[in-house]
């Protein structure tokens, strides 16, 4: 049975070293980077008792529905500097969709190939609008912890090159460029809060492997800041907290969602040790869940797809009914407190078919 809220007590002693700040002054020279949006959302705000809601949000990030562009370009980037021999090579990932897209634009930016495995589940039209970046797709009948390995496995060549946004023991360079590439995202909320004299008090995390949540935390517990950080997922791929509960990362059954960039059951072994000391909690919601935080973020003029709409459907859970007492005490959430959710993909980027 599926834990819908689990708190966890992280270590408040804890802390780790803050971001280079060398992705973000890549970000900068990208064709088209401009700072998202970071909509204010007083309505929501009312409904929750809280001083301020803001939705960072990633429907249009450097040509993209989605925030994957910062991690894909970024590794892609610092790989190819490793391996300047003048070759062409060809970038190799498995995706639920964003990822994908991501790693197939920049490599053709950049001069190069990309191979893009998807597992069973992903929507036609994400893996077409892979394909109509150049890309070679292969579609796979597994789960994604299946397509990531058969993506690792293709491997045979120093041609061919892996850029996967989890690690695992003997791979972690690449994905950890990743994390800090999303870095970009949260020093972009930071800067507009502080226009304002505010701070986030609580951020929702979409979280599939855990890689957006390890840059979260990354930032968050690189100082003193009392932000609670608390990750989302769908309750058909929620690893996070049996994880917890466990004390160590743990595989869990993944389901169908219409959250398919959140479909993944298997903690990032990089995110983890960030996971374990860093994190305030873990929300799983359903897909009917999910799909009214969409239809209401559109209404209040956020075009989110279901990933992006997750971190709306996770604040009701939290603060809406019985719980939310005990919810607000465990986070430190009061009516002046400031919460952050990631839009992480607009709706173009994961249609759902009679939304």
């Amino acid at each position: 049975m599926t834990v819908e809220w689990f708190a966890h007590h992280r270590d408040v002693d804890w802390s780790c070293t803050a971001p280079s700040d060398a992705a973000i002054e890549f970000h900068r020279t990208l064709p088209g980077y401009a700072p998202t949006p970071l909509v204010s959302l007083p309505e929501l705000a009312v409904e929750f008792g809280v001083g301020h809601v803001f939705a960072k949000d990633e429907s249009s990030r450097l040509g993209l529905p989605a925030f994957k562009g910062l991690g894909a370009s970024w590794a892609i980037h610092k790989a190819l500097q490793l391996h300047s021999d003048g070759q062409t090579k060809t970038i190799v990932t498995a995706t639920d969709g964003n990822h994908g897209r991501a790693v197939a634009k920049f490599s053709k930016m950049l001069g190069h190939r990309a191979r893009i495995y998807t597992p069973e589940g992903v929507h036609p039209s994400a893996i077409q609008a892979i394909r109509d970046e150049g890309a070679e797709v292969i579609e796979l009948q597994g789960n994604y912890d299946e397509t990531v390995a058969a993506a690792a496995q293709s491997i045979k060549s120093d041609s061919e090159i892996l850029v996967q946004d989890t690690a695992w023991a003997g791979y972690e360079e690449i994905p950890n460029w990743i994390v800090e590439g999303y870095a970009t995202l949260f020093a972009e909320v930071d800067h507009e809060l502080s226009q304002q004299n505010l701070s986030v008090n609580l951020a929702l995390i979409p979280t599939g492997v855990g890689s957006l949540l390890q840059s979260a935390l990354s930032h968050y517990r690189s100082f003193p800041s009392g932000t609670a950080v608390v990750s989302v997922e769908p309750t058909e791929a929620a690893c996070i907290a049996p994880s917890l509960n466990a004390q160590q990362a743990v595989t869990v059954e993944t389901g169908v969602t219409v959250m398919a960039g959140l479909n993944c059951g298997t903690p990032s072994e990089l995110a983890w040790p960030y996971i374990l000391h860093g994190i305030d909690g873990a929300v799983a919601v359903t897909d009917d869940e999910d799909l009214r935080a969409a239809r209401d973020l559109a209404d209040l003029g956020v075009q989110a797809g279901p990933c992006g709409a997750a971190g709306l459907a996770a604040a009701r859970k939290l603060f809406v009914g019985d719980r939310s007492a005990e919810v607000r005490h465990h986070l430190g959430i009061n009516k002046d407190s400031v919460i952050l959710l990631l839009v992480t993909e607009g709706s173009a980027a994961n249609p759902v078919d009679g939304r």
